[in-house]
């Protein structure tokens, strides 16, 4: 007898609770984690491409486009495909390619790229002018970066940032397909191949309210660090 599309999607005796707690917490400590990595790591090359990408010297266009192939390749691999070449390197790293942590590396070389691309556009972004005045108070080129170019870039960072940030959940639940946890694993182990859709459900849920919550939260922020 076929099920009513209550009993198929609103079962919640189906839907066990610690299992459900503990694949909430596998996604955050992903999520997290990977994203302070990815936020360092951002920073780092998005300022090496705004640097490099304004000297005209022959060494800085090489280290640009260097960079940028690089950036390229990790950006536009589809992330399956990046977590699965990447498991020598995660077994390597971590000890396992299975769980929450053999997931990091690769969350982390699929954003880290994406977000450095924010960073540079962020940064080019800045009013020449008031680049041009820190100038000629006599400002070198380091004292720019930190006291005009990444104070002025802020809300556009944090808007990046959460841009990233919604990406990397949905790159946990892919995740959670080919082992490592998380509520995208509970949603296709426990919801998909046993056919218990009312798991699947709650943990599709669980998901968007994360993602709401942090573009609330990002919107937020930016708005509130926009001098304009």
């Amino acid at each position: 007898m076929d099920k009513s599309f209550a009993e198929t999607y609103f079962d919640f005796s189906k839907v066990n609770t610690e299992t459900l707690q503990q694949a909430f917490i596998d996604t955050i400590y992903m999520t997290v984690i990977s994203m302070i990595c990815v936020l360092v790591i951002g920073l780092v090359l998005g300022l090496l491409l705004y640097t490099a990408g304004r000297n005209n010297k022959p060494y800085a266009k090489f280290l640009y486009t260097a960079v940028s192939i690089i950036s390229n390749i990790f950006r536009s691999t589809p992330f399956m495909i990046l977590m699965v070449l990447l498991i020598p390197f995660t077994k390597v790293l971590v000890g396992t390619m299975l769980g929450a942590k053999a997931a990091i590396p690769a969350l982390v070389f699929s954003a880290a790229p994406f977000y450095a691309r924010l960073v540079e556009i962020a940064f080019r972004e800045v009013d020449s002018g008031v680049i041009e005045a820190a100038e000629a108070m006599g400002a070198n080129y380091w004292q720019i970066v930190r006291k005009v170019i990444i104070p002025e870039s802020i809300p556009a960072l944090i808007s990046g940032l959460t841009v990233t940030t919604v990406s990397m959940i949905g790159f946990t639940a892919m995740a959670g397909a080919i082992g490592a946890g998380g509520l995208g694993g509970l949603a296709w182990q426990e919801g998909y191949q046993r056919n218990n859709l009312t798991v699947t459900f709650v943990a599709t849920v669980i998901i968007l309210l994360i993602v709401f919550i942090v573009q609330g939260v990002g919107d937020f922020l930016a708005k509130r660090t926009d001098k304009r």
